[in-house]
């Protein structure tokens, strides 16, 4: 039970973690301060992760890399839109 505890928490750390930042590049309408490469990187990691779960059959790990993976686009998009102002 512990287990399943910590893998709910790591999970739902991990999807919603850059929903700050999603806000903040709304907000202040700038992703100058955002890294592209590591962006992507990271986006290709995360895909890479739900291919993995699919393999397994592991919804978890499937579930929760595609919520991650939507923020992630989120961000991207947003980057994209406000970096002709920066």
């Amino acid at each position: 039970m512990v287990w399943k505890i910590i893998g709910i928490a790591a999970a739902s750390l991990t999807m919603f973690s850059f929903v700050p930042q999603i806000f903040k590049v709304y907000k202040t309408k700038s992703g100058k301060d955002l890294s592209l490469i590591t962006l992507v990187q990271l986006a290709t990691g995360v895909f890479l992760w739900i291919i993995y779960g699919v393999y397994l059959g592991d919804r978890v790990i499937i579930v929760a890399n595609a919520v991650t993976l939507s923020t992630l686009i989120i961000l991207l998009v947003l980057y994209f839109l406000y970096a002709k102002g920066d």
